[in-house]
């Protein structure tokens, strides 16, 4: 019996392998089926009609299972022997994903978290309807989860939001949890529902939207979260004088977080003593020549 059901395991394709599985069992049924016949009714079943049963009821299972086959010639001929059609992977869905700018008088924020074994995170960009950089953010939050770095990062942009007077804000991010806790505030941990209640206030006095974005159009949020974790909290002042194209800025964006990485660790020393606080006065200067870069 080991040896019959190995032969489930060559690599088939799911639907072909559902197939296997249930041509075995048939005929173990139909073995079992003709031999109580012929020794309590004393009937004996021919073997065409077991072939032909087996093969409807293979059939049955492998056309009615929602596996999908490959484009193996093993496969398709198995499949074929017992009259199962095939079920190909559904095709590929390519999508184009960038960052797309806010309307005139609108602010738009992506954030993100970043999470490991030992510390999260959140980061996010303010840029307006030309795609000129705002300001943008990056804080160390400490020993919590991935969601709870997702959630810090959005109340830190609707108060830096309202801090700025800001009132029409697009929050942009790559959690759809972080989405649904808009509409649904029972998704919040209970550390963080005071500060999520005090945030769904302040956007009562604001045109807010939110909104998700997979991560590949979130790459700036993503490359500031990653910077977060090595510090404490660092706000970075961006001035609104950059008239490049919308479109352009967008097709820099990765360009644009790659050097903030790059810079990051050239400046490791500096961002050490940017944590102390006492010292942060001391590299103003050189903390906007970072930014400008």
């Amino acid at each position: 019996m080991d040896d019959i059901w190995h032969l489930c395991d060559n690599g088939w394709s799911p639907q072909c392998k559902i197939t296997i599985k249930a041509a075995l069992i048939n005929l173990l049924n139909a073995i079992w089926f003709a031999r109580n016949n012929a020794r309590f009714n004393n009937k004996v079943t021919h073997w065409k009609s077991a072939v032909t049963w087996i093969i409807s009821s293979t059939s049955l299972a492998g056309n009615i299972s929602s596996c999908v086959s490959s484009s193996s010639m093993r496969d398709f001929m198995i499949l074929k022997c017992f009259n199962v059609k095939l079920h190909p992977p559904n095709p590929l869905v390519i999508k184009e994903v960038i960052w797309q700018p806010p309307l005139e008088h609108w602010v738009k924020c992506n954030t993100d978290g970043a999470f490991n074994n030992h510390k999260s995170s959140c980061g996010g960009i303010f840029r307006n309807h030309k795609a000129e950089s705002l300001c943008c953010f990056a804080e160390n939050i400490g020993l919590k989860s991935a969601f709870m770095a997702e959630l810090c990062g959005a109340m830190t942009a609707i108060e830096i939001a309202n801090g700025r007077n800001w009132k029409n804000l697009w929050l942009e991010t790559d959690s759809t949890l972080v989405v649904m806790a808009f509409k649904s505030s029972e998704l919040v941990p209970w550390e963080l529902s005071n500060r999520w209640m005090n945030c769904n206030l302040l956007t009562r006095n604001m045109n807010f939207v939110v909104s998700h974005v997979y991560r590949e159009g979130n790459q700036c949020a993503d490359g500031l979260a990653n910077i977060g974790l090595n510090l404490d909290r660092v706000d970075f002042p961006y001035s609104a004088n950059n008239s490049e194209d919308p479109r352009s800025q967008v097709r820099t964006d990765k360009t644009r977080v790659a050097e903030l990485i790059r810079l990051e660790r050239s400046f490791s020393s500096l961002v050490e003593e940017l944590t102390c606080k006492g010292n942060l006065h001391r590299y103003q200067k050189d903390l906007q020549r970072l930014m400008r870069l």
